[in-house]
């Protein structure tokens, strides 16, 4: 299983965190969030996935993000359907295409970075129930999906949703699983965990806050500590 610390905002303590080595470090550019990331992100060790958080965007200025940011992985936290995740895998190869057609013959110029393995996270919120039929489409679209607690917020309520739902769960694609999850689940995760649902990855944020975007270091590590050593 692996860990996503997600709603990165502040120079210093993004450095903190990759030092404690997440699978994955969530940037969320929405600025509707109170953890909307501006700036300029600081060098990751590599095995760290960057991942950028979206919520409706539109297709050309995303991927102007996921090239400008050089991600590894795209969260989609809005209503995106399977052709909109389709165009942003076409504007892409486009966009790489069309800079390797341009710069043909010349010397020092260093080719674009492939996002043919991209990782697309699909975000679902879920509350007390669920239908599962409407994941069908995305199977074959998305990498993993996300499954959140469904609030006023995109992400980020800092509560979770009925566990006992995914018990319905019926498909073998990965999952995050995500919502208000803090130190107080260890216990109720080891017990999940050892279900045959197929959690992939564990996304924390709001529930290791001191502000909005700034983690508190010493609680990440020990829930790291105790989830996963």
């Amino acid at each position: 299983m692996k860990l996503k610390v997600c709603g990165m905002k502040y120079v210093e303590n993004i450095q903190q965190v990759a030092e404690l080595k997440p699978d994955y470090l969530g940037f969320i550019f929405y600025d509707k969030s109170k953890r909307n990331f501006e700036g300029i992100i600081p060098e990751l060790p590599k095995e760290i996935k960057k991942t950028g958080v979206f919520v409706n965007e539109i297709p050309e200025i995303l991927v102007s993000y996921i090239e400008e940011y050089q991600l590894d992985a795209i969260q989609l936290h809005g209503d995106e359907s399977v052709d909109y995740i389709k165009l942003i895998r076409k504007l892409l190869s486009e966009s790489r295409t069309s800079f390797i057609e341009q710069n043909k013959g010349r010397k020092k110029v260093k080719k674009p970075k492939s996002y043919d393995n991209l990782e697309i996270i699909k975000v679902f919120g879920i509350k007390d129930e669920f239908n599962f039929e409407v994941l069908k489409p995305y199977l074959n679209a998305v990498d993993y999906f996300l499954f959140d607690t469904k609030g006023k917020e995109r992400g980020g309520n800092g509560v979770k949703f009925d566990w006992s739902v995914l018990g319905n769960y019926p498909f073998e694609k990965p999952f995050f699983l995500s919502g208000g999850i803090g130190l107080e689940d260890v216990e109720q995760i080891q017990i999940v965990r050892k279900t045959k649902l197929p959690i992939y990855a564990l996304d924390v944020n709001s529930k290791f806050e001191s502000e909005p975007g700034k983690k508190k270091i010493q609680e990440v590590e020990k829930f790291k500590n105790e989830i996963f050593v």
